[in-house]
């Protein structure tokens, strides 16, 4: 008898050891440490919504975890669930813009994180979604400039046109970057079979260059990126610049690139650079409850500077209202109206 009771313990020992070490989550699952149990009380200090939340869980796709859509999207979906008065919101790692858009799409998410032009891409059924429109959601909030960032370690690439026979990191294929990186390509009269192309993302793209796997990698995201940042920490890193007459250009047939100057001092030895930008804009399913969107936009906008990351600096109320490409969610609407601006809804 004691004998088996010896083995059932051991079982019981060894099912628990195999419990606890079970595997790590998969990308799509990979979530901020938001609070998922009982409310938290609001941090002191922060302005509440006097609105009350539904209390779903709203789950929030944002990009690569090196990248700033996961790095700012986690910081903001740890203040909407702490300081929202009942909204909730779980930031989620992805594979970026298009990812999230067809994410929400099948309702596996309801919050996105996207680049302007993608967003217009996919409500209008164009490029990414050529044939295929999706439109059953709305704008949340602009929310920053995300800069297109051309990195090398090679000092003689100093121009978009020295990547000519080049063997070049232009994203995911279909992806936001990669569109962005065709555009500026033609502007110099370039094309995809110009380059040697690979397609990765930003941190494999930075370690390909530390490497020196490849020449230059297409980056969009907003400035500092970490993944550059870490590069420029191991090993000289440069930015290629656009000029004003390839700017010009691109944006007669690109009207949503916006021209852009990089600090000097952004990352480590890297001068000022000169280069193109999209907005960085948050946006969610329609059927999302106005509520929870008007306490999202009041608890980031109500609370700039109470988050703890370098894009909050560049938060403003009436950058955040002035999206044309697609209408705005009501619930956005509803407190831009209170700040005074009046933005265009379904």
């Amino acid at each position: 008898m004691k004998k088996c009771l010896s083995l059932l313990l051991a079982a019981l020992m060894l099912a628990a050891v195999l419990t606890g070490c079970g595997g790590n989550p998969s990308t799509e699952e990979t979530d901020t440490p938001a609070d998922t149990g009982t409310e938290q009380a609001a941090q002191t200090n922060w302005s509440v919504s006097s609105v009350t939340g539904t209390g779903t869980e709203l789950k929030f796709r944002t990009g690569g975890d090196q990248g700033t859509y996961y790095g700012f999207g986690s910081v903001l979906a740890q203040a909407i669930t702490t300081n929202g008065n009942g909204t909730k919101v779980t930031a989620v790692v992805s594979n970026g813009s298009q990812d999230n858009i067809e994410q929400m799409q099948m309702n596996v998410a309801q919050l996105g994180f996207v680049q302007s032009d993608v967003m217009s891409y996919a409500y209008n059924g164009e490029r990414l979604f050529e044939g295929f429109p999706y439109a059953d959601f709305s704008t949340v909030a602009a929310l920053y400039m995300e800069q297109v960032q051309i990195v090398t370690c090679d000092p003689d690439i100093k121009s978009v046109a020295d990547l000519e026979g080049k063997t070049v990191s232009i994203g995911a294929s279909g992806s936001g970057v990669y569109y962005n990186a065709l555009d500026i390509l033609a502007a110099y009269d370039l094309t995809e079979d110009d380059i040697n192309a690979q397609y990765q993302d930003f941190g494999a793209s930075a370690d390909a260059l530390q490497d020196g796997k490849i020449d230059a990698a297409f980056v969009v995201a907003g400035a500092p990126t970490v993944a550059i940042t870490t590069l420029a920490t191991a090993k000289d890193t440069y930015l290629v610049g656009l000029d004003d007459e390839h700017i010009a250009k691109l944006q007669e047939s690109s009207p949503y690139y916006e021209e852009y100057i990089i600090p000097e001092g952004t990352y480590e030895g890297v001068p000022e650079t000169k280069t193109v930008a999209v907005v960085a804009t948050v946006i969610a399913r329609d059927d999302v409850s106005e509520d929870d969107v008007y306490n999202i936009c009041y608890t980031i906008f109500e609370n700039m500077d109470n988050l703890a990351h370098d894009k909050a600096g560049e938060l403003d109320v009436e950058f955040a209202s002035g999206v044309t490409a697609v209408p705005y969610h009501a619930g956005a609407a509803k407190y831009f109206a209170e700040k005074g601006f009046d933005v265009p809804t379904k």
